[in-house]
């Protein structure tokens, strides 16, 4: 049976919907995700291609230079201001998900902790979580 993952933002602007299976799941604690989410990290689902996804709505857009000195770009409601996704400079094919954009964020299973040299004792992370002090290589 296939999986549908689906999500949006706040207000509905914006939808997404794919059948495709995440190849990555994790919490990251870089400074950049820190300070978007206002809290101590952000949490993501990666799927390997966008081409797979389809997204209604129009998303807003910045980028930033990440901790691994790659840029990342970041899609946000206009209207809400809820993150949604992120896309990847090198790694265009990529597209990553912010958990509680989910319709389900119960679909979201962690497979790792990233950045968590920037963590803080605040904000903890399950301990059965493998941690990677930067990026999982």
């Amino acid at each position: 049976m296939t999986r549908i993952y689906t999500g949006g933002c706040a207000c509905g602007a914006i939808h997404y919907e794919t059948s495709s299976e995440p190849i990555f799941q994790n919490h990251c604690q870089c400074t950049d995700c820190q300070k978007r989410s206002g809290t101590g990290h952000g949490s993501y689902l990666t799927f390997p291609q966008k081409a797979d996804v389809r997204i209604t709505g129009k998303a807003s857009q910045w980028g930033i230079v990440a901790d691994s000195g790659n840029e990342k770009i970041h899609s946000f409601c206009p209207t809400c201001g809820t993150p949604v996704y992120l896309t990847f400079t090198a790694m265009p094919d990529l597209i990553a998900f912010h958990a509680t954009s989910l319709d389900d964020p119960g679909l979201f299973k962690p497979h790792a902790l990233t950045y968590s040299v920037r963590g803080h004792g605040w904000d903890p992370i399950d301990p059965s979580v493998q941690k990677f002090e930067r990026m999982a290589g």
